[in-house]
This record gives structure tokens, sequence and C-alpha cells, in this order.
């Protein structure tokens, strides 16, 4: 997700007028767009379905960044281990 100054950067007041326009640029074009306000960024908006998207990616980094650490910790099982505490709790939902 690459973003073109010329393109993907505009001011918050031509949101305001344009706002049903932005949306459906969004829709079309999967592309963030950066608001600015007084020459500053602002905010960034983002569709529905790239927000999904990230979001996905950075729960799946976390739970990787997560068991990294774990397993530097050394709280690790072996298969055997692994697979009875599955079944044990898998046989709670029975």
């Amino acid at each position: 997700m690459n973003i073109s100054l010329s393109k993907d950067i505009e001011p918050l007041s031509e949101f305001r007028k344009k706002s049903a326009d932005f949306v459906k640029r969004l829709k079309k074009e999967k592309q963030p767009i950066v608001l600015t306000q007084n020459g500053r960024s602002a905010a960034v908006l983002l569709d529905v379905s790239e927000y999904e998207r990230i979001a996905k990616k950075m729960e799946m980094l976390e739970d990787l960044l997560e068991a990294k650490q774990q397993v530097e910790q050394g709280n690790t099982f072996t298969l055997d281990e692994g697979r009875k505490r599955i079944e044990e709790h898998l046989s709670k939902w029975k």
C-alpha cells in the first residue's frame, strides 16, 4: 500500500465538501487517503475491507510475537504434551 503524494493526500476541507465522493473512491481504489488540516497530516481514511485486512494482519503478528516470546522463555510443550492439553480442552466441549 503506497501513498501517492499527488493523489492520496487531501485537505480536510475537501473531504467536508465531497465526503460521498471520497467514500466512493475508497471503495473503488482500496487506497488510503491522508487528510490534512492546516497543512499537516490529521487522519487517514481506509476502506472497511482494507481496515479489516490490516487488523487481521496485526492480530496475527501479535500472536507470532507472543509465541516467539514464549519459546524464548522456555514455555514450550512436547508434541505429546500439546496433544494431551488439546484433548483435555476439547473434552470440555463434548
